[in-house]
């Protein structure tokens, strides 16, 4: 661990703030982009949370779209503060395709303390599967590795047998990519009778990682763990051996917001994870990951004391097409925000396709005549489609981070 990880809270909130109105200086001076997003904010006032949460939304649909629109102008829709030269010694692809740079900073992406997390040591090889190609997982575990003191054998994806036997000869202290590719390693060493004795632990992150799988590993006498990354923050939060959710990363703001709002929810339920990355080269602003997560009560036992997520919850997205009309979370927003004795709404599609139905489930503070027709007046005024309403007493609804639920019959 180093200082940062095991400061007081409130020193490291305090930091932050400190750094945020600078960051948006900085976004709005050196990203095209930014300055449109942000045009007639005074970044010197934001300096708290609640000043941060009026600032609006950037969502990955948003960034893909504003590449598209500018590509032949800017390939990073101005988002990116550099352009290409030795400043910029890689330019990332995405599915989308959506461009992603990486600067020259040392630990550029912030990998470093995820792999520490995991139990990776100065000195120590670490084979990397991850894919080195067009996206940037490869690199981005790499850069953290070399800033850890380790040497890394960049394995990519693939050839199975090829990475059973340089890890048999190399003998690396762990692995690096995907759970699922790392079962599929270890499966095809005992079917060619190679032991891998020098893997005792690995980094995993890209996917889903069950307990079952956890379990399964370490009863090969290997120890995984996870963080949560994307291609365009770096490191969010990573897992410690506490094993009690994910650490935030000290590079990050994090706020869990209502889908398709930028709300800020109350802790501990869940929403979509929003992140202001202080990345001077790339400088997302409330960056919407489309993600699910809560934040965990307390701090981790590892002795970090940064919060903590539950980790990857589903997606925030939750866009859905009923009777020929599609219907988004901000609607969802929209319709409970005219209403202050909503709580929390859930709309519930049901009934087959093509003889749907929608409900709208409302916890509500208190219940006047005729809220219920109101409401409903809202659903057909914003939708243009008509729904029931059904008002619920509070913590009526499951806390899952649902805003649109669809119950409907696909047979």
């Amino acid at each position: 661990m180093d200082a940062l990880e095991t400061r007081a809270p409130a020193e490291r909130e305090a930091a932050l703030l400190a750094a945020l109105p600078a960051q948006i200086a900085h976004a709005r001076s050196a990203s095209s982009a930014f300055a449109q997003i942000l045009a007639g904010i005074d970044p010197a006032a934001i300096t708290s949370r609640t000043a941060l949460a009026m600032l609006p939304v950037t969502r990955k649909s948003d960034l893909l779209a504003r590449q598209q629109a500018g590509r032949a102008e800017n390939v990073f829709g101005g988002f990116s503060t550099l352009g290409f030269g030795a400043a910029m010694p890689r330019v990332f692809s995405s599915p989308g395709p959506m461009y992603e740079p990486e600067g020259t900073r040392r630990d550029y992406w912030r990998m470093a303390r995820a792999l520490y997390a995991a139990g990776f040591r100065p000195g120590e090889l670490a084979h990397n599967s991850f894919s080195y190609h067009f996206v940037p997982a490869g690199s981005m575990m790499e850069n953290g590795a070399h800033a850890l003191g380790c040497t890394v054998f960049p394995g990519g994806t693939g050839q199975t047998e090829q990475q059973v036997q340089a890890m048999a000869e190399l003998k690396p202290a762990g692995y690096i990519g995907t759970p699922s590719f790392l079962k599929i390693i270890v499966e095809k060493a005992a079917e060619m009778k190679i032991t891998l004795p020098s893997v005792t632990k690995a980094l995993v992150s890209a996917e889903a990682f069950p307990p079952s799988l956890r379990d399964w590993l370490a009863a090969r006498g290997i120890a995984a763990y996870q963080c949560y990354a994307t291609a365009d923050l770096g490191l969010i939060a990573y897992e410690t051996e506490a094993r009690e959710g994910l650490v935030i990363d000290e590079g990050v703001i994090v706020e869990i917001v209502r889908p398709g709002t930028g709300d800020p929810v109350r802790e501990g339920e869940v929403g979509e994870l929003v992140v202001t990355t202080l990345n001077p080269v790339y400088p997302l602003i409330r960056f919407g990951t489309g993600d699910l997560s809560a934040v965990l009560p307390g701090h981790c036992p590892s002795g970090r004391t940064n919060t903590r997520i539950k980790g990857w919850m589903g997606r925030a997205d939750q866009t859905t097409k009923v009777r020929g009309m599609f219907v988004h979370p901000a609607q969802v927003a929209e319709i409970a925000r005219r209403f202050p004795e909503v709580i929390k709404a859930r709309l519930v599609v049901s009934g087959e396709m093509a003889n749907d139905s929608m409900s709208l489930r409302v916890e509500t503070r208190s219940t006047p005549a005729g809220l219920d027709q109101r409401i409903g007046d809202a659903i057909r005024d914003v939708t243009k489609l008509r729904g029931k309403v059904e008002l619920l007493a509070p913590g009526s609804l499951p806390n899952d981070g649902k805003v649109i639920e669809d119950a409907r019959s696909y047979k």
